[in-house]
Parts: C-alpha cells; structure tokens; sequence
C-alpha cells in the first residue's frame, strides 16, 4: 500500500443498525509507514436511493438524496509515520427512509472518508455501509383490524361447447402481520361445472414499483403452498398456513421512487381464477390493546339492542298461522266466545312443468354425495348453490297411453313430491285424468285391417 498501511472507519459499539433521528458516531483510523502530506482529511455521511431500468445497475436512471453531510477532521498539514483516530459524529434525519436492497434500485447510507493530498499526488479514501430501520407500527396502520376476505365469480368453456362456474371464496385471519408469524388461509371453492379442477395454490407474493419513466414492476413469489382438486359439482374448503419469512416492510415513508407491496394470492391451476388478499408486513406485531375502541363498543352494544326476528318468521308472541288479536275491551262486550275453529291446512303446490314434457313427474329426492374430496373438506348440503345428482323414478316416464303404475307400487308416491295422485282412497283404483288413455272404440279409429302392399300398388 506504500506509505498508507491502514485506512478504515470504524462505527463505536460496532453498531450496524441505526433508526432515524439518531447520532450515528465512530472514527477513522489511518496507519502510515512514511511521511503523509495532505491539504484534509473529510469525513462524509450521506444517504440516498437510486433506481434503473436494469437489474444490477447503479448507472442510475432517478435519484434522490435524503442527507449529505461533510465534515473536516484534519487540517492541511503532514501525517506523521504510525496510527491516527480521528473521531466523527452524524445526525440522521427524523424523515429518512429504511434502507432497501432491489434488483432495480436501492436505498444506501455510507460514511465515506478522504485524505486529499497534494497535486500530481494519490488521493486516499475509505467506505463504510450502515442500515437504517424505520419501524413500522401495524397498529398504526389504517384499516388494519378485521380479516381480510374476497371472492370471484368466473365461468369458463371448456370441450369447446360446455361452460361451467367457478366460485372462489378465500380470507386471511389478519390484515398485517410480521417475520415469524403465521398466515392462516381458509380457501371455499364451489365447482359448479362438470369437469374437475386443477390444484389450489396460495402464495405470498411481493410486488416492488420503481418509478422510472414507465414503471418497472418486480414480482416474486416469497411462498407457495399447494392443495388438492375439486371435483365436478362439489365444493371444497381448504385451510392451508404460510409462515413470514424475513422481510422488508411494506411502507418505505420518506421514499418517493420505491413501493413495496404484499398479497396473498389464492388460484387454481385451471380454470384460470384468481383473487388477491393485500397484506401489510410490518416490524411492530398487532396487538388487542391497541383495537380502535369503536369497533369494540358497537359489538359490546349489539347483544344489548332488541332481537330481530329472523326474515320471514313471525314474533314469537303472536302465532303465524293466526291472527293478531284485537283489543279484549271491544270484544268481550259485544260479540259472544265462540269456539276456536281449527285453522285451514294450506292447499299443496303442484309439481313444476318439465320442460320436455307437459305431464306432471315427480322425482327421487337427490342422493348425498360420498364424504371425503382430495384436497380438502366436503362442504355439507345445506349450501344453497351445491348441485347434487338427482335418482330417477319410474313415474318419471309414465307419460304414455295406456301406462301407470299404481299406488301400491313402492315408487309410485315418493316421499316429498307434490305429485296429481288422487287424495281419496276410493278413487284410488281409478287413474288420474290427467294419463287416462284414449278410447279407441270411438269412430274415428280404423276398424278393418290396413291394405297389404300388393292392394296398395294395384290402387
């Protein structure tokens, strides 16, 4: 190194992360063999991002500076043969943003030290990097509390002719979350096609902006778990966890030319659907204590409020099927007490038309599916979008002259359908009107034999 042995800066404590509004203090060491003339010795301490249009360049395309402070620790004069400390001392903004390391561009804090010398002579300088961590508080972010939840409706074509729905339903227990903890993912997939699907995903992604002429979007995958199928026409919930791995946070405050975001995606492999869940990553957990007090009032007051009766039902002091009572000092006085007559049963609905035919046909209550589906949970019946496959009854092609299957066949009366029978056990021989076959003694019917073919030629 000829006459500069040692040359190096040094942070006190060997301390390497500092937060905004810090001093950040140290010293420089220099170590000379001979004689060193100089006009200074500098020390600087500046902070600064830089972004490009390509990956791993510092040929910046925009910058920014946070700070740039120079300061001299030596006079012109000459350095003496052995070691000398020259101490130093920075502030660092309240406003400086955390440091950050992208493929397109960087947040960087230094402190750099230079011994100018005299002209036509080597000029000596020293570099040391420092990280800068601005906390972020989830509790204070807005909109913070609650889970986090999304759903997608999406048809799709497939075999070229047949289109079939998916319905996607998927949530998060949080909204923010830190390094450690654990992302709980609860996924309801509705199949509503003849045709499986391909595997559930969830991922936790990150998306980095850097804003150049025409922003440049940096999309990775941190990580990926993966379920299984679901059927055609059934339904599925998956519960899958994905845990945080050390991560930058999602604000940079203070920093104008990068943005950092995070979302949980949940897809399927095919048909194309996808949603979104955005996440805050953070360096201060959530905690209850910090719970805005209004969500917690209006549920404290919601048992207190009077029960609302359920949509459709009548109150519970007054029966549905009769009538409100009238004032009892009108009625006691005028009309006598008659007996309470029994309330009129409702007339049963008729069967839905087929759209094939005209007849009236009941049909077998819809059989269960099999319990168990690859990947997941099945979800139960009560759904009220779930197709199920339906039993097909005989009565179903009794629609032809002369054909009926009477009422002590066992499937002549499913149990449930509002079918034409007749109520009345005595015309329970008879068949219903409505399948009666046609009388072919009446005239209009051919009585002799038809032609043969020779007759038919001849005439």
């Amino acid at each position: 190194m000829g006459k500069l042995q040692e040359f190096e800066i040094a942070f006190d404590g060997n301390k390497v992360v500092y937060s905004p509004g810090e001093s950040i203090t140290g010293t420089v060491k220099i170590k000379v063999a001979q004689a060193l003339p100089c006009k200074a010795i500098k020390v600087n301490c500046n902070g600064f991002c830089g972004i490009s249009t390509k990956v791993n360049d510092t040929a910046w395309t925009n910058e920014e500076q946070y700070f740039n402070t120079t300061v001299s620790v030596a006079d012109k004069g000459t350095l003496k043969p052995g070691d000398h400390t020259f101490p130093f001392k920075f502030l660092i903004p309240a406003t400086a943003p955390t440091s950050y390391e992208g493929n397109y561009g960087k947040i960087i804090y230094r402190v750099r030290s230079f011994i100018d010398t005299p002209r036509f002579s080597k000029d000596y300088s020293a570099e040391k990097s420092f990280y800068l961590l601005s906390l972020l508080n989830l509790n204070e972010v807005p909109d913070i509390w609650g889970p986090n939840q999304s759903a997608v409706t999406q048809q799709f074509t497939y075999m070229l002719m047949k289109t079939g729905t998916i319905v996607l339903k998927a949530q998060t227990d949080m909204k923010g979350y830190t390094p450690g903890q654990v992302i709980q993912v609860i996924a309801n997939i509705h199949n509503q096609s003849g045709k499986s699907t391909g595997n559930v995903i969830a991922s936790l992604m990150q998306r980095v902006t850097y804003e150049t002429k025409r922003p440049t979007h940096d999309l990775r995958v941190i990580a990926q778990v993966e379920g299984g199928v679901v059927k055609a026409g059934k339904e599925l919930e998956w519960k899958e966890q994905i845990i945080v791995p050390p991560l930058p946070q999602s604000a940079l405050n203070g920093c104008d030319l990068i943005k950092i975001e995070y979302y949980v995606k949940v897809s399927l492999k095919t048909p194309d659907v996808m949603l979104t869940l955005p996440i805050q990553i953070g360096n201060v957990s959530l905690d209850k204590k910090y719970r805005p007090a209004a969500n917690s009032t209006s549920s404290a007051s919601a048992p207190a409020s009077a029960p609302a009766s359920a949509p459709g039902s009548a109150p519970a002091s007054v029966p549905s099927s009769l009538p409100a009572p009238e004032d009892s000092t009108s009625t006691t006085a005028t009309t006598p007490t008659l007996p309470p007559r029994p309330v009129p049963k409702p007339a049963p609905r008729p069967a839905p038309r087929s759209r094939m035919s005209s007849c009236h046909s009941p049909s077998a209550p819809p059989a269960e599916f099999p319990e168990g589906a690859e990947g997941g949970t099945a979800m139960g019946g009560a759904y009220p979008n779930k197709r199920q496959s339906q039993l097909v009854s005989p009565n179903a092609f009794s629609y032809a002259p002369g054909l009926f299957f009477g009422q002590d066949h066992p499937d002549a009366a499913p149990r449930g359908a509002t079918a034409p029978y007749p109520t009345d056990i005595r015309a329970s021989a008879m068949p219903s009107p409505h399948i009666i076959p046609p009388d072919y003694s009446t005239p209009s019917y051919p009585r002799d034999a038809p032609p043969s073919y020779d007759e038919s030629c001849n005439t």
